[in-house]
Parts: structure tokens; sequence; C-alpha cells
């Protein structure tokens, strides 16, 4: 059964760019009536006219709870409930956990993580109130952990677990609960990972092409899911089979990478770690 998006009220995080704004466009195409959240109030602004209607937008930090709890009471105000939470606002950064900067590891954890049980935290009352949907934004990293992606990992991996024990926890209600799992899609974050000299090193490794989707495909993935109420929302097509298969495939992926080609790409990401203090933040995560 599909759920009529019509008139639904969608809380957004990170919806200045990337997955976030691009799952705006295609959720109010289908008649849904958008709250906007993020960092960058002038890109907000921008979106908020493009996509016109009952759209609006608010400046906030996901590692505020009071402020998103403010925020949360004034959407419900605004357009009277609120239906439906994507929780997509991430950052990304990543090196060996023996170089990589402490304050950059844990702003990772801060915002994926507890930017998520923040943003879910506030909207609950009113999702629930209508019977909604919750969907909180991992990534195909919840489940395969790759060298130099620890906090990264850890993050997505929390929000999984998370998203499982809030689904029964909200089954009396009525209120359903995804989680979305991304692979690589060609978004500002992705662009700017895949820069950096260690990324591109990685990458000649692999096997295979590494084109990332457009971001086209993640935002229909995620309108895909909040209509179908899904368990799992997905993309590209082959990420499920992977999340099904993961037991496999983390050993696989282990014994697939040569210690030296490592020590190489390692020694790359802590001479890049030694320039940076902080990861850049972005409003969208994967």
């Amino acid at each position: 059964m599909t759920w009529d998006l019509t008139g639904k009220t969608v809380l957004i995080t990170g919806a200045a760019r990337g997955i976030g704004a691009e799952t705006a466009k295609q959720l109010r195409a289908k008649g849904a009536r958008l709250a906007l959240a993020g960092l960058e109030p002038e890109l907000l602004e921008q979106r908020t006219a493009e996509l016109g209607g009952d759209t609006a937008f608010w400046d906030v930090d996901v590692t505020d709870r009071d402020a998103l709890e403010d925020v949360a009471a004034q959407v419900a105000e605004r357009f009277g409930g609120i239906d439906v939470v994507v929780a997509n606002a991430g950052v990304a950064t990543g090196g060996p956990v023996a170089s990589i900067d402490p304050d950059a590891w844990e702003t990772v954890i801060e915002v994926n993580l507890l930017g998520v049980w923040r943003t879910v935290r506030a909207a609950l009352p009113y999702v629930t109130e209508r019977s909604g949907y919750v969907l909180p934004i991992a990534s195909l990293a919840a489940a395969l952990h790759g060298p130099m992606m620890s906090a990264y990992s850890a993050s997505k991996a929390g929000v999984e677990a998370f998203c499982d024990s809030l689904r029964t926890e909200l089954r009396p209600s009525r209120t359903a609960v995804g989680c979305g799992y991304f692979s690589f899609i060609d978004t500002d974050m992705v662009r700017r990972g895949m820069d950096r000299p260690s990324a591109q090193r990685a990458k000649e490794r692999m096997r295979g092409p590494l084109k990332p989707p457009p971001v086209s495909v993640a935002g229909a993935a995620i309108v895909r899911g909040i209509e179908k109420r899904a368990r799992f929302v997905y993309a590209p097509r082959w990420v499920l089979p992977a999340l099904y298969l993961r037991t496999l495939l983390q050993p696989l992926s282990e014994r697939g990478v040569r210690d030296d080609e490592l020590r190489e790409t390692m020694q790359l990401a802590a001479q890049e770690q030694a320039e940076l203090t902080t990861p850049q933040r972005t409003k969208q995560p994967r």
C-alpha cells in the first residue's frame, strides 16, 4: 500500500544541499508540506523560494538539543503537526585511528549519531500523534566498515542500531521506522572526500567502476521509502543484497586489502590530517 504524501508535513534536517535538498524537491512534487532545517540559512531560503507553496525553513544545529526541540514545536504549530521526520544532517572525515584529530573523530559522532537522536527525540511526540514515519539516514557504512572510516562507520552503525530499537518501541503507536542506507552518492560531501590524495589512492585499488549515482537516485529512494513506510531505504539497488550478505562481505573486504598499499594510503591520510583540525560541516550524510 502506498502512503499518499499530499498534505503530509515532512521535517528534513540537512536540507540545504545534497540528499536533503533533493529529497525536499521530490517530496514537494508529491504535494508534501516541507520544514527545511540546517545550518546554511541563505541556501535554505533559496530552496524554500524555489519549492514554494507550504515550505518553510529553520536555521538550526543538530548538536543543539534545545534548539531542535524549539524548531519541532514551531514546525508543528506552523503546519498543524508533523507526519514524517527525515534525520539526514551529517558530516564525514577519515583517517587512521592512530593519527586522526580526536576532535574531528568526535565531531562525526556528535553530528551523525547524537544529531539523529536529538532530531528524532524532538519530533517524536508530533510524529507518533499522527502514526507517522521516522527515517534516520545511516549509510552502507553501517554494515560494511572500511579502514580509515572508523568514526563514520561507528556513527552510522549506531544510527542503524538506534532505528532497530526505536522500531519496536513505536509499534504500539503504529508509527513506522525506516533506516536509510546509501553507498557513494554524487554529493558535495562525497566529491570533497574523493578529492583527497588518500581517497584517490584507495580508489585506484578498487576493481571496477566507481562512479557515484546522481543525488536524484537517493532522493527517489527516500520518497519511495516514505510512501511505503519501508524498513529499508537504499540506493543503488545492489545495496540491499550487500546488507543481507554483510557477515560474508566484511571479512572478504578485509582480506582484499594489501598491507603495503594500505600502509601507503594511511601515510597519505596522516599527512592530510596534519593539515586539518576539524571536518568541514555539511548539511547532508553520505
